[in-house]
C-alpha cells in the first residue's frame, strides 16, 4: 500500500526536489530552483478483488460504439445532476446499434426513476453494466460509456471511474493564487494500469485546476495522468 506521505516522497525523488510542509494542510510544496509548487495528495482506493485484475482493459472506438455512446450522452445528460455521472460498460461488437442504444436508454431511465445505483443485464447479445456515481466535481461528464472486448472485466472500469471521481471530488479547491498546483493520486493497491486510468480520466472529462496530476502506484511507479 502507498500512504500519502510515501507518495509525496516518491514524487519528490522522481523530480529531484525537496518538500516543504505547508501550514494549510493537506498542501505541501515542492521547490524547483526558487519556484514553489503547491502539492495536494489524495488517496485512491480500489477494492481488493478489483485491484487484483491485471489484464489491461481493451476498449473499442468503432463507428457503432461512437453512435451508441453519442446517442446516450445526448439523451440523458440533461437529467443527471451536477457532480453525478452515469457510467455504463458494454461488450463489443455492437451489431444493432440503434436498437441497443434505445433499449439501454430505457433501462437507464428506469434505473434512475427507481432510485437504483447499479444494474447488470444483456441487451441484444451485449452484456451491460450501469452505475450511477455521485459526489464528484460539478464539471464531470454526465454520461460516460466504455465499450470493450468480451474478455475485459468491466468491474475494473466502473470501480476506476468511481474511485477517481470520489478522490477528485474531495480535493481542495484553492490555495495561494501565486502557486502552481499539482495533484498526487496515490493508489493504495493493485497494478498501475496507467492507460486504463488515462482512458477513465479522458472520458470523465473533469476540470480540476491542477497544472499536473500524477498517479503513484503501490509499487512506487510515478505516471502523469494526462495522456
Amino acid at each position: 500500500m502507498t500512504s500519502a506521505k510515501v507518495a509525496l516522497e516518491v514524487v519528490a525523488r522522481r523530480f529531484s526536489t525537496t518538500i516543504e510542509q505547508g501550514e494549510d494542510s493537506p498542501f505541501a510544496y515542492l521547490e524547483f530552483e526558487g519556484r514553489k509548487v503547491a502539492v495536494e495528495v489524495t488517496m485512491l482506493a480500489l477494492g481488493r478483488e478489483v485491484a487484483s485484475i491485471s489484464a489491461r482493459p481493451r476498449l473499442r472506438f468503432d463507428k457503432a460504439v461512437l453512435r451508441v455512446v453519442g446517442r446516450l450522452q445526448a439523451a440523458l445528460s440533461d437529467i443527471v445532476l451536477d457532480g453525478s455521472a452515469i457510467v455504463f460498460t458494454m461488450t463489443a461488437p455492437i451489431r444493432l446499434a440503434a436498437k441497443t442504444a434505445a433499449d439501454l436508454e430505457a433501462r437507464i431511465r428506469e434505473c434512475l426513476s427507481n432510485g437504483r445505483d447499479e444494474i447488470e443485464d444483456t441487451i441484444h447479445g451485449n452484456r451491460i453494466r450501469v452505475r450511477v456515481l455521485t459526489g464528484g466535481p460539478r464539471s464531470v461528464s454526465k454520461v460516460v460509456g466504455f465499450v470493450h472486448n468480451p474478455e475485459t472485466d468491466s468491474r475494473l472500469l466502473l470501480d476506476m471511474s468511481q474511485a477517481l471521481l470520489a478522490c477528485l471530488g474531495a480535493t481542495r479547491k484553492e490555495t495561494s493564487a501565486e502557486s502552481e498546483r499539482w495533484l498526487i493520486v496515490a493508489v493504495d493497491r493493485g497494478p498501475t494500469q496507467i492507460e486504463a486510468w488515462r482512458q477513465v480520466w479522458l472520458q470523465l472529462s473533469i476540470e480540476t485546476g491542477f497544472a499536473k496530476i500524477l498517479i503513484v502506484s503501490a509499487g512506487g511507479q510515478v505516471e502523469t495522468l494526462e495522456p
